[in-house]
């Protein structure tokens, strides 16, 4: 059984800006992913040479997107997603990620996805 997680990152930078680089396949290929394309709404994500392919599932602009993988049949587990939280007070951003990982891994997934954030803060200028 999968444990779901979820992280929060501090991100300077304009919701819309951030929405094009969660959403897009030229956006996620630039931190997220060695390569992205899109089939209606089949996103493939490549990472060395392996591949997997996730359904965009929801998505509200510059507020939510959701994939789901296509191979993992456990349903309550089987997505990832990215909300964008604008804080009214401070107007500072947050990029809140919900994934899942296996037991024992988790510690593993989090800091790929530090990595990955590091990587998109770096295209975001940030």
């Amino acid at each position: 059984m999968k444990l779901k997680y979820d992280l929060e990152y501090t991100l300077n930078c304009s919701p819309k800006v951030l929405f094009s680089r969660l959403s897009t396949p030229e956006g996620l290929s630039e931190w997220f992913a060695d390569d992205v394309t899109v089939e209606g709404d089949i996103f493939t994500f490549v990472w060395n040479k392996s591949e997997s392919k996730a359904r965009l599932s929801a998505m509200k602009e510059n507020k939510l997107v959701r994939f789901e993988w296509v191979d993992d049949y456990d349903e309550d587990s089987n997505f990832f997603e990215f909300r964008i939280n604008v804080e009214e007070l401070t107007s500072s951003l947050a990029l809140l990620i919900t994934d899942f990982a296996e037991a024992g891994e988790k510690d593993d997934d989090i800091s790929l996805w530090n990595v990955q954030i590091d990587d998109l803060k770096r295209v975001l200028g940030l």
